[in-house]
């Protein structure tokens, strides 16, 4: 029977056409579905880049290209577009099967051709080509294939591959791009090696070629199932798993298993799948977990979009961390009382002052937290010999006899008033469940695990017995956006050997991608494993206008420009709901949601559900949304990074390098929140922050 398969770029497309090419459109996939296609008027094009292209009738006016097979039944559609535009995009555009990676790949080989002609002459008189030093056999073996190879021997320098990206197959630009920027093949072969695949690639046998290219062509079973997609073509693209990620999702491990990958790679798709497959299986109650509960509400959405099947659903357990560690000790304790962070602030500055000490309540606050805490350090002795790794201020003993000092009486004054901590709760919750004999799950899943503490690491170890798929961690150490750090290992969690790494970015454009990864560049950022983690290879096939990067004089300015900006948009044809306003601080955030208020424009607070107007929030509600349109408000100097939330240079420098670096870390995360455009804006002078970009405007 014959099948259609639509391009995933031109998914997001279709909603966009009116109703009745919608319609048309899902006729057709009616008729391949009944085995009449041969009745739709497939006609083969004269003037295509490639002879499989075929014109297919939606309407009087509108064609689409269909890539036909030279066997087998699988056709692909690929645009739909006004009669004389499909014909033009048929005419630029080729289609082939790479032959080392065996996936299809859509490239433009006249703009390419365009590009390079239009730049400017070499200012060398004898150019040496850029390839020049790697064989035919050396750039085929890498999946290089024969029209990109032809193209490749005639670039002089990397200006020009940098020129030609949007029109190359996106991993045939990534091993071009490797080899300039000094890698060996072997180490490009390396990086790529997830992608690459061993079967025997045949460049004619396109159905094998589709079902190796789930990063951009999906199969739609008939006009019902397009149907869904339209309505929430969004929504879809958040639950649909890729074959990459699939073998992910359904391995069986033997023990604690880890995804990672850079935002918009798809570790939450992963996960989502994980926790379905986990729970179809019935060997026990599944917990699928998280830092914070907005974050556990857009999993349970995703949940419910993927399980339509309710006795499933009901045996996976979605909770944020804090909330698990608060129902076990009330399942075993009174309720607690929990100090808010100013009150445990003004006890521990009631320490500093009754005991004559020479260091700050933010300084004890967090050695408590990362050496006591993280290491389970319950005497004096414990404490003198405690690593202190990371911490930065070098104490001598008598010096670290004074901090446990403080720290005892800190704890003391906590017994003796029966008040808790987030923290003191989670420990105390370790205890009660070491000493319960029926574990609360059989699996956990942990979505953004960067951001746990080791107290809740070993939590979680505690409430699933040690076996077969019992720990399965999504996160990645870029986005971390709190203070908690820890390696796996000293919370008894080891991931040798079970690990994975995503490097397709699904979500974010290339042009906001490349931007972002600026935010961090030279940052050294450790993978939870004792190692570093590397964002190198994280890519988007999807292509976009470039970040606008703006300064103003003043914050009016910068308000006024936001509700032009946000009214332009919407013109364009953007829901309110697709258009996220990101800030560091929420003063900032209340002009905004007053400024756009004011201009009658829709807006809400910024949630897992952001229906019904503009999401205005801080960076860090931002975390696990997406938006097709974003701005970034208020990057300035005084603004980002947040004066607050920096260690000053003189209490600790290895504190202060670690706070700048979270601070970078929050940065990159909202602005890779957008999907398709990025304003980036500040007023007085720009944040520290920012990399330095010829894209930068400013506006008085």
């Amino acid at each position: 029977m014959a099948k259609l398969v639509i391009d995933k770029d031109f998914l997001l497309d279709l909603g966009a056409l009116e109703a009745s090419v919608q319609r048309n459109v899902r006729d057709i996939f009616a008729k391949f579905a009944a085995s009449t296609h041969t009745g739709l008027h497939l006609e083969k094009l004269r003037a295509a880049c490639n002879d499989r292209y075929r014109s297919i009738r939606i309407n009087q006016f509108m064609r689409g290209i269909v890539l036909a097979p030279t066997s087998g039944d699988t056709y692909v559609l690929l645009k739909v577009l006004p009669h004389d535009d499909a014909y033009a995009w048929a005419a630029r555009r080729d289609v082939s099967i790479n032959p080392a990676f065996g996936v299809v790949e859509i490239w433009d080989g006249v703009g390419a051709a365009e590009t390079l002609a239009a730049l400017p002459e070499s200012t060398t008189s004898e150019p040496t080509l850029l390839f020049a030093g790697f064989g035919d056999a050396v750039l085929r073996k890498l999946g290089i294939d024969d029209q990109v190879l032809k193209l490749s021997r005639s670039l002089t320098d990397k200006a020009q591959l940098d020129a030609v990206k949007e029109f190359l197959p996106s991993t045939q630009w990534q091993v071009l791009s490797g080899l300039a920027e000094g890698f060996t093949p072997d180490e490009v072969w390396e990086l790529l090696a997830a992608e690459l695949t061993a079967e025997p690639i045949d460049p004619d046998d396109l159905d094998a070629a589709i079902a190796r290219s789930g990063h951009r062509l999906v199969s739609v079973d008939g006009p019902e199932e397009l149907l869904a997609i339209l309505e929430r073509p969004l929504d879809f693209w958040r639950v649909y798993l890729h074959p990459t990620q699939r073998a992910i999702a359904d391995a069986s491990y033997r023990g604690p298993a880890r995804v990672t990958g850079g935002p918009g790679t798809g570790k939450t798709v992963v996960a989502l799948h994980r926790a379905h497959a986990l729970a179809r299986r019935n060997e026990g109650r599944v917990l699928l977990t998280t830092f914070t509960s907005t974050l556990t509400d857009i999993l349970q959405s995703g949940l419910n979009m993927l399980i339509e099947d309710e006795q499933v659903r009901r045996r996976i357990e979605v909770l944020n961390i804090d909330k698990l560690a608060n129902k076990i000790f009330r399942k075993h304790r009174k309720p607690p009382q929990i100090l808010s962070s100013a009150q445990e602030r003004q006890i521990w500055a009631s320490v500093v002052e009754d005991l004559q000490l020479p260091f700050t309540p933010g300084f004890l606050g967090d050695e408590w937290r990362e050496v006591v805490l993280a290491q389970q350090t319950r005497s004096a002795d414990q404490y003198l010999a405690a690593k202190r790794r990371g911490r930065g201020r070098a104490m001598n003993a008598q010096t670290k006899a004074s901090v446990w000092l403080a720290i005892s009486d800190f704890e003391r004054r906590l017994t003796e008033t029966r008040q808790w901590t987030y923290e003191t709760i989670c420990r105390e919750a370790v205890r009660i469940m070491e000493t319960v004999e029926d574990p609360l799950y059989r699996h956990i899943l942990v979505d953004e695990a960067q951001d746990l503490s080791p107290e809740q690491w070993r939590l979680l170890r505690a409430c699933v017995p040690p076996g077969t798929d019992d720990l399965f961690i999504a996160g990645d150490t870029h986005q971390r956006i709190y203070q908690n750090r820890v390696t796996l290992k000293d919370v008894g969690i080891h991931v040798a050997g079970r690990s994975a790494r995503l490097t397709v970015n699904y979500r974010t454009t290339a042009e906001i991608l490349r931007w972002s990864l600026e935010l961090l560049r030279g940052e050294r950022i450790d993978d939870m494993d004792e190692g570093l983690e590397s964002i190198a290879g994280c890519r988007s096939d999807l292509h976009g206008p470039d970040p606008v990067i703006r300064g103003f004089d003043s914050a009016e300015d910068e308000l006024s420009n936001l509700v032009g900006l946000v009214e332009g948009w919407i013109e364009r044809g953007a829901a309110p709901e697709e258009i996220g306003i990101a800030t560091r601080a929420n003063d900032l955030g209340a002009k905004v949601w007053a400024a756009l208020r004011q201009a009658g424009i829709p807006v809400i607070e910024l949630s897992a559900a952001t229906a019904g107007g503009v999401g205005v929030g801080t960076m860090h509600r931002m975390k696990g949304l997406e938006f097709r349109y974003l701005a970034v408000l208020g990057v300035g100097d005084k603004q980002v990074p947040a004066p607050a939330a920096i260690t000053s240079v003189a209490e600790d420098p290895h504190a202060h390098e670690r706070d700048l670096q979270r601070e970078r870390c929050l940065l990159f995360v909202a602005c890779t929140r957008a999907r398709e455009e990025l304003v980036v804006t500040w007023h007085g002078l720009p944040s520290e922050l920012l990399p330095e970009a010829p894209n930068v405007e400013r506006s008085s």
